[in-house]
């Protein structure tokens, strides 16, 4: 019990998975379609609830199926091996690698913008890009710490999502204390039904799946975590409510202190914010918070995607390198999905694969949720976890989802298609490795 995951740590791995980058960028596209107080709070109270209605159906599956894994092991156990096997291809090609780039650039650029290393090393840092060297050394170093001592990158993953959440009130607290009320309107009207129901709400609601993707962060670590039938539930609903709490009081007072036309168009809304309440000297401290927020979410998805790939290769013979534990830590699979993620900040071609692989990944989550349904169905026994609000919120997950899918396959063709591909080509690894251990 001792080398567990606890309660608190399979809660911060939630948390730490959904806040990123996504809730300062996303607000200045939004308000350039919609500008009623109102209906921007409630399109991300709409993306909350949906993510906890699929924290809510995992949580039962989680429960029927407990096992290490996420879509991999259920949908293998729901539908076929070979479905399961397509979701832990993506998941073993880019589906945590290619995040892990993503933030860990981010994190370079934030960082190196916020702090000036030139008067430190001058010959050194002008002969290379520090971010790209920044972000290498971060996905190292915690590497190295997840790789040979889970009690301490388990203290340090708990520490840093603490930090991350209290920036978050820190910041709601100095907007509510030093920014100007905008005098806009935050009670429903005609205008803010109206927009509600527009074009511009609907493609909004891709940037606010995007902020609250990785609810099921506890669910691909699930045999690592102390009692995981009691525990892997509570991990998954209350690290996405306290997000959602978050989420709501960020852009509230987003909204509360800096007039629409500022935000519109404006990707770093958390520097137009910082700027707004505390002058133009406040860029470096929200790049230095920026920056603390994507070393927790850097940290999480290297702890939670090796345990997928871990999976994978206890149930695959060629794969089973992938299973290789030392203390109790799939050391091979960090590694490995480490190098990948170097791979892809060196070449900075994951931008393109995040994009192809994000229908599939909705894909996968939403058979998923259906697979709820599924199980409910083939199983004649009782488990002791049932879904709250079933059949009624799995079901509002699936149709929020489907209208996603199709959407994104009618205006990203291209993207879907080539992320289907990518998927469907593990389905050849697959075939070739059919004979279990």
């Amino acid at each position: 019990m001792k080398n567990k995951f606890s309660l608190v740590t399979a809660t911060s791995v939630v948390i730490a998975n959904m806040v990123g980058t996504g809730v300062f960028t996303s607000l200045g596209f939004q308000v350039m379609g919609i500008t009623s107080g109102f209906a921007l709070l409630m399109l991300w109270l709409l993306g909350g609830v949906v993510a906890l209605c699929g924290a809510f159906a995992y949580s039962e599956l989680s429960v029927i199926y407990p096992r290490s894994g996420g879509e991999y092991h259920f949908l293998s156990k729901i539908y076929h091996p070979a479905l399961g096997f397509l979701a832990g291809w993506i998941s073993i090609t880019v589906g945590f690698a290619a995040p892990v780039a993503a933030a860990a650039i981010a994190f370079g650029h934030y960082f190196s913008s916020a702090i000036d290393f030139k008067p430190l090393f001058p010959h050194f840092i002008g002969q290379m890009n520090l971010p790209v060297m920044l972000s290498i050394l971060l996905v190292l170093f915690l590497t190295l710490l997840h790789g040979t001592n889970k009690k301490m990158g388990a203290v340090f993953q708990n520490v840093m999502t603490v930090v991350k959440v209290s920036f978050i009130i820190l910041l709601f607290i100095l907007g509510l204390i030093y920014g100007n009320y905008t005098h806009l309107g935050f009670h429903p009207d005609k205008k803010a039904l109206k927009e509600m129901i527009s074009p511009a709400f609907a493609i909004s609601m891709y940037f606010v799946s995007y902020s609250y993707s990785g609810w099921n962060a506890a669910a691909y670590i699930l045999n690592e975590i102390r009692d995981p039938l009691k525990n892997t539930p509570k991990a998954l609903i209350t690290g996405t409510g306290i997000v959602v709490l978050l989420y709501m009081m960020i852009n509230f007072i987003f909204l509360f202190a800096v007039p629409i036309p500022e935000l519109a168009g404006k990707i770093e809304v958390g520097y137009v914010f910082a700027q707004k309440i505390l002058g133009h000297q406040a860029g470096t401290i929200m790049g230095l918070i920026i920056s603390f927020l994507l070393i927790s979410s850097v940290s999480s998805m290297i702890i939670v995607g090796p345990r997928v790939y871990n999976a994978i290769g206890e149930d695959y013979r060629p794969l089973r390198w992938l299973s290789l534990k030392r203390n109790d830590v799939p050391y091979i699979a960090i590694i490995f999905q480490s190098l990948i993620s170097i791979f892809f900040i060196l070449t900075s071609t994951f931008e393109q694969v995040i994009i192809f692989v994000g229908f599939t990944l909705n894909l996968f989550t939403f058979l998923t949720v259906l697979g709820v349904f599924v199980t409910r169905i083939k199983k004649k026994t009782e488990n002791n976890y049932k879904a709250f609000g079933y059949p009624w919120l799995p079901g509002f997950f699936l149709l929020v989802n489907l209208w996603i899918l199709v959407y994104g396959f009618i205006y990203k063709p291209h993207e879907s298609i080539a992320g289907i591909l990518i998927a469907a080509s593990g389905y050849v690894i697959y075939f070739f490795s059919k004979e279990k251990r």
